[in-house]
């Protein structure tokens, strides 16, 4: 989570979701791609659209340059706890480089209260 966004001031967080993908450790940060998991999350509704620019530069997209994007945001279908769709879209950033060697979150769950997951247990 962004420290230095007042998400709580410029929107409001609504419920758990999920999405279906992988999500990994990135080194103490997490990284979802594409993939057959299913991958929990909050959803959030952002009251004020002029905050997006400074969200995108906190996940490092360069505008007008995804090749060297850290992540990309793309519309993402929501799905419930078994992985059924729910009805909903929300924008989800994408880890956009290999995920190659590094350990993959199993369980989907990146608990923003937890630490990092290699204190948890990855594979």
């Amino acid at each position: 989570m962004p420290t230095h966004i007042d998400l709580e001031a410029s929107g409001i967080f609504l419920d758990p979701a999920h999405i279906g993908a992988d999500l990994y450790d990135l080194n103490g940060f997490p990284g979802v791609v594409p993939g057959k998991g299913l991958v929990k999350g909050l959803l959030y509704r952002l009251e004020d659209s002029g905050l997006a620019p400074h969200l995108d530069a906190f996940e490092d997209i360069i505008p007008g340059d995804p090749e060297k994007s850290l992540y990309y945001r793309a519309l993402t279908e929501v799905l419930d706890a078994s992985g059924e769709p729910d009805g909903r879209l929300a924008w989800v950033y994408w880890f956009n480089r290999s995920v190659d060697g590094r350990p993959q979150i199993t369980d989907g769950d990146w608990p923003l209260e937890a630490g990092t997951p290699q204190e948890r247990g990855t594979v």
